[in-house]
């Protein structure tokens, strides 16, 4: 018995009928990562659920769009940012010095760390400031 094979989705047909054929670019920039891919490989890179991700580029996501929008921009798209301590760098290399723990194997490691967490305008890390009672 041959299996059958499940039809293969166009993710750029699917968002310009959507989108009335105006699809802002990262929304091309999703749905031709995901054509080239696959919608659950894409989505696990960008942090967001494959369902979330159709709903996304069948432009019926009711949730926060501009968070998607920045996790796209941030894993598939590159764009660089002017980190305060090593000057431009991609997005990507930007949200790796983010998730990096304290480690005090170097002055370097250390400054960035301090950095990250001191008020950069790219920094997405939240800091619980509020103390123990």
């Amino acid at each position: 018995m041959t299996p059958i094979a499940r039809p293969v989705t166009d993710y750029v047909e699917k968002a310009a009928t959507a989108w009335d054929g105006a699809a802002p670019d990262w929304i091309v920039v999703l749905a031709e990562a995901c054509s080239k891919s696959s919608q659950s490989a894409v989505a696990k890179k960008v942090g967001y659920s494959a369902p979330t991700l159709s709903a996304v580029l069948g432009n019926a996501y009711k949730g926060n769009m501009a968070k998607v929008e920045e996790a796209v921009r941030w894993q598939l798209i590159g764009e660089t940012v002017p980190c305060p301590q090593l000057g431009t760098m991609r997005k990507t290399e930007c949200q790796e010095w983010q998730e990096k723990p304290y480690a005090a194997t170097s002055s370097h490691r250390v400054a960035m760390f301090r950095a990250c967490r001191d008020g950069c305008p790219y920094s997405r890390i939240t800091i619980n400031t509020e103390k123990d009672a």
